[in-house]
C-alpha cells in the first residue's frame, strides 16, 4: 500500500532526517490523527508509511542514526514481519520506555520534535514530565515533518456528509445543544464555551442516561457527528468526518470541509443565520485561528477535556481562560444505552448473527472439500452482511485467520498472505458490521477436525473467563479494572494470560470500540445498561471465545 520496499524506506528515513536538521535531534511519530482516533484514514497513516508496519497501535522515534518502533504484544510478530533492517523493535508501549530511550540517545539541551495535533494534552504532559527534568526539550512543530515528504499522501474522500434518517434519531440536534448548554450553565466555574474536537464523542444520537460527572469537552469524531446527527466517510469502517465544534451560549461554530456540506444539510443546520440555534460553517483548518480570535475577547473561559483535546489547540489557551477536566459527560451519556438504543441495537445484532451463521454453515461444507481460504471466507461473510437490512459495510477489517496467522491479534488476509483453511487447524473469524441501527463485533473460533488437548484446555479456560464475568453481579460504579481479573483467573491458574484488554463498548452506528467503556483494565465506572462486548482471547494459536452481554 505504501511502497514499503527496502529502497523506499531508506529514502523516507533519509528525507525525514534531512527535514529534521539542524534543530531537531529526534522526531516522534504516533499512530493517530488530529482527533486522537483509534482508527484512522489512509492519509493519517504516517507510522505505516514510514515503517511499513500496519498495526493499529505503535509509536516510532527517528534520530539521525536510529529508527525504533514501540508496540504491544498483539503486534510483535507482525512488526517483525513488516519492518526491515532500518528499524528496531521495542516490545513495550509505555511512555516511560520511550522517554528513557530518548534520554539515553539525545543530548541535554536537544529538541525532540512532535506534531502537537497528534498528541493529547495528557500524552504531551506525560512526555514532558519525563523529558523536561532531563533537559530534553519537547518542541511543537505544527507542520508535520512526515507530511512534508509524503508526496503521494492520499486525499480526503470526496463523499458528502449525510444525516441520519429520522427513524433512528431519538432527539433533534437542537435538543442536544440545549442539554449541553444546560450543563455548561450548571458548572460552578462558569465556562463561556465548550470546545469539541473528538470525532466519536459528539456523535451520540438518542436519549441517554447522563450521570453527574463534571466532564464536558471532547475530541473525537463521534462527538461532532453525533451532536448534529450527521455521518461521514472519512475513516474506513467508521461513519465519522473531520470536524471540530466551538459551542457558546449564543453561537455554534462547526469547523468542517464545507465543500462537502450539501444545501440540504445547510438548511437542516440553519447555517444561513447567526442566532443561538444556527450552525455557522467554517473551514476545518481555521479552527486554531478562530479559537485564538475568540480567546482575545474579555471574560471568556473555554472548557476542554484533556484526554481527547490535542496539544495544538490546548496550548493556545492561557490558564486564566481555561477550564479543564479529564473526560466529557458525553462519553458516559453515549455509552449508557436508553430503551430505544438497546432495542434497535439488539435488532442489528440479530441480523448480524444471521450473516455469521451463514458463514459457519458455508465453511462446514467448503473447508473439508479444500476449496476455502482465509480471504474467500472474509469476502463471504462481508457479502452476507451486505445483504442484511440497513447494512453500511463492515465495522472493521475482517480478521480471518488460521494456524500461525491466528496468533496475530489483528491479522487480515491478503492475496499474498491468505492460507487455505484446513480441518487440521483452528480457524478464527473476528468481524463486525455497521448498520443504521447498530454496530457489531463478534468473534468465533472453530475446528473441523480434532483439536489437541492443549487447544481444548485453553479454549475451555477462555470460556470459563467469559462465563465468570457474565454471571458476576456488581454495584453501579464498579470499575472495569475491578472485574477484569475474573476473566483471566482460569488462565492464570495454569500459567496462561493474554496481553490485551478484556472487553469494550460497542456503539449505535458509531465506533466499534466505544471510548472509555471497557473491562480491559479500565479505570472507568460501569453502569446499568452499558453494552459490553467481552472478548477474551488467548493468542496462542487462536483460542477465542466471545460473549455479548449487558451490565
Amino acid at each position: 500500500l505504501f511502497g514499503t520496499t527496502l529502497k523506499t524506506l531508506n529514502f523516507k528515513l533519509f528525507q525525514l532526517r534531512a527535514s529534521m536538521k539542524p534543530n531537531i535531534s529526534a522526531y516522534i511519530i504516533p499512530a493517530t490523527d488530529a482527533h486522537l482516533s483509534e482508527y484512522i484514514a489512509p492519509r493519517d497513516a504516517r507510522l505505516a508509511w514510514m515503517t511499513g508496519f500496519t498495526g493499529s497501535a505503535g509509536t516510532a522515534v527517528v534520530t539521525q542514526d536510529k529508527a525504533v518502533l514501540w508496540t504491544d504484544s498483539r503486534y510483535w510478530v507482525q512488526a517483525e514481519r513488516q519492518m526491515d533492517c532500518n528499524w528496531a523493535l521495542e516490545r513495550d508501549v509505555s511512555i516511560t520506555s520511550i522517554t528513557n530511550w530518548l534520554i539515553r540517545e539525545v543530548n541535554e539541551g536537544d529538541q525532540v520534535g512532535i506534531d502537537p495535533f497528534l498528541f493529547s494534552v495528557d500524552t504531551f504532559a506525560a512526555y514532558n514530565t519525563k523529558l523536561a527534568p532531563a533537559k530534553r526539550i519537547l518542541t511543537s512543530i505544527t507542520d508535520n515533518l512526515v507530511d512534508k515528504i509524503w508526496a503521494e499522501r492520499p486525499p480526503l474522500p470526496p463523499d458528502n456528509l449525510t444525516r441520519l434518517p429520522d427513524d433512528f434519531i431519538g432527539r433533534t440536534w437542537q435538543n442536544k445543544v440545549d442539554q449541553i448548554r444546560g450543563q455548561m450553565m450548571d458548572n460552578p466555574y462558569n465556562p463561556t464555551a465548550l470546545l469539541l474536537s473528538a470525532l466519536d464523542e459528539t456523535a451520540w444520537r438518542n436519549t441517554g442516561l447522563c450521570f453527574c460527572v463534571c466532564y464536558l469537552i471532547v475530541k473525537v469524531f463521534f462527538m461532532v457527528s453525533g451532536l448534529f446527527n450527521l455521518r461521514g466517510n472519512d475513516i474506513p469502517f467508521n461513519p465519522f468526518f473531520y470536524s471540530y465544534t466551538l459551542l457558546t451560549f449564543d453561537k455554534i461554530w462547526l469547523f468542517v470541509h464545507t465543500e462537502r456540506v450539501t444545501e440540504e444539510l445547510r438548511t437542516y443546520l440553519n447555517s444561513s443565520c447567526s442566532d443561538s440555534y444556527c450552525v455557522q460553517l467554517l473551514q476545518y483548518d481555521s479552527v486554531r485561528s478562530h479559537l485564538m480570535k475568540y480567546l482575545e475577547e474579555a471574560g471568556v473561559r473555554v472548557w476542554v477535556g484533556t484526554e481527547y483535546t490535542n496539544q495544538a489547540l490546548y496550548e493556545l489557551i492561557t490558564p486564566e481562560k481555561l477550564l479543564e477536566s479529564t473526560y466529557s459527560p458525553v462519553l458516559t451519556t453515549k455509552a449508557v444505552k436508553d430503551q430505544t438504543e438497546r432495542k434497535i441495537l439488539k435488532a442489528a445484532h440479530i441480523r448480524d448473527a444471521v450473516a455469521v451463521m451463514q458463514l459457519l454453515h458455508h465453511l462446514e461444507r467448503s473447508v473439508p472439500e479444500g476449496r476455502e481460504t482465509e480471504l474467500t471466507a472474509a469476502e463471504f461473510v462481508n457479502e452476507c452482511r451486505s445483504k442484511q437490512q440497513y447494512s453500511r459495510g463492515p465495522s472493521f477489517e475482517t480478521i480471518s485467520a488460521s494456524g500461525p496467522n491466528a496468533a496475530l491479534a489483528h491479522y487480515s488476509p491478503s492475496s499474498e498472505t491468505s492460507r487455505k483453511l484446513s480441518v487440521d487447524e483452528m480457524y478464527l473469524v473476528d468481524s463486525g458490521g455497521q448498520y443504521l441501527d447498530g454496530t457489531t463485533d463478534i468473534t468465533r473460533t472453530v475446528h473441523w477436525g480434532k483439536p489437541t488437548d492443549r487447544q481444548k484446555e485453553a479454549f475451555t479456560r477462555v470460556l470459563m473467563g467469559n462465563i465468570e464475568i457474565s454471571r458476576t453481579i456488581f454495584p453501579a460504579g464498579t470499575r472495569g479494572v475491578n472485574i477484569e481479573m475474573l476473566g483471566r483467573r482460569a488462565l492464570w491458574e495454569v500459567g496462561l494470560n493474554y496481553g490485551h484488554g478484556t472487553g469494550h463498548g460497542v456503539g449505535n452506528y458509531f465506533g466499534v470500540h466505544e471510548c472509555k467503556t471497557s473491562t480491559g483494565g479500565g479505570e472507568h465506572d460501569l453502569f446499568h445498561q452499558i453494552l459490553i462486548s467481552e472478548l477474551l482471547k488467548l493468542y496462542e494459536y487462536e483460542l477465542v471465545f466471545f460473549a455479548l452481554f449487558e451490565v
